[in-house]
């Protein structure tokens, strides 16, 4: 196990009105040459359901005008889909079902 798998990740996000959000980036796929990172707020770990699983969030990542890395939300829904099933595969091989 490498250390950055150790780490968490955490960026903080403006909305649409203005305000600053705090996400934790909890996973990171490629899909078709592009970059998506499956984000929760960061006070959500300590929110989760009786199941400990919080609802996350899809942001792909894109350059700006500047050429800046910056987050975008997917507004394509058979993008959304495509990559949401590639994070839920990927969450779901991490859950250890026997307890070990």
């Amino acid at each position: 196990m490498n250390e950055r798998e150790n780490e968490r990740e955490f960026y903080t996000l403006v909305d649409e009105d203005g305000s600053e959000i705090e996400f934790e980036k909890i996973g990171e796929a490629e899909m078709g040459g592009v970059t998506y990172f499956a984000m929760i707020p960061a006070d959500a770990a300590d929110q989760g359901g009786d199941d400990g699983f919080c609802e996350y969030v899809v942001l792909r990542l894109e350059k700006d005008e500047n050429g800046e890395d910056t987050l975008v939300s997917v507004d394509d829904d058979e993008e959304f889909d495509n990559i949401a099933d590639v994070f839920d595969d990927m969450f779901s091989e991490e859950i250890d079902y026997d307890g070990n």
